[in-house]
């Protein structure tokens, strides 16, 4: 049973595993395992409960169906709403998380919501500067250019598509907003 403070079941015995599987059993030794102080036998957890008490669920909490019920401590801080919270729905509903399209489904869930939220700061005092939110300015006088440029850089295969992907949307929204105003201007005359 998930979620409990006991250790889980008996496992097959090492001679068992042995025959089966070639190789298994070189990490028998207890000094070889960084861990086995923790696995010896009736060591003491520090839990206070057997089984964590569970969470009220009001039903709209999204849960793995590999789970038979929803793990004892959850978030609400963030609860799922609009389009990007009916794609994440439709990702733990319809798919277990060993599939490609359960995890694509809340990435996208994720972008959905990102751009609703950059949509949404436009319409205030406070639209969000993309400037700002890339970082760049926070390089000024430790090099940045010099610093993109040294050798040994994880990310020297793909730097040139960042500038693309930070600013390129804010480029294209521009040119979208001015061919609409220019439309609307030519409507007007």
């Amino acid at each position: 049973m998930p979620y409990t403070a006991a250790k889980p079941g008996i496992q097959p015995a090492p001679e068992e595993l042995r025959e089966k599987i070639p190789g298994w059993g070189a990490d028998l030794d207890p000094a070889d395992r960084p861990a086995f102080p923790r696995e010896v036998p009736g060591i003491q957890t520090g839990a206070r409960w057997e089984l964590p008490d569970q969470q009220l669920d009001d039903g709209h909490r999204e849960r793995s169906l590999e789970h038979e019920r929803l793990t004892p401590v959850f978030g609400t801080a963030q609860p799922l709403h609009g389009l990007a919270g009916a794609v994440r729905r439709a990702a733990y509903e319809r798919y277990s998380e060993g599939q490609t399209a359960h995890w694509l489904l809340l990435v996208l869930g994720d972008r959905i919501d990102a751009t609703t939220e950059h949509l949404r700061s436009f319409v205030t005092l406070r639209p969000d500067n993309p400037l700002t939110l890339s970082g760049v300015l926070g390089e000024r006088g430790r090099h940045p250019v010099a610093s993109r440029l040294r050798p040994g850089r994880s990310d020297a295969k793909h730097a040139w598509l960042d500038p693309l992907l930070v600013i390129g949307p804010w480029v294209l929204a521009g040119v979208l907003a001015f061919h609409a105003a220019r439309g609307v201007v030519r409507r007007a005359r």
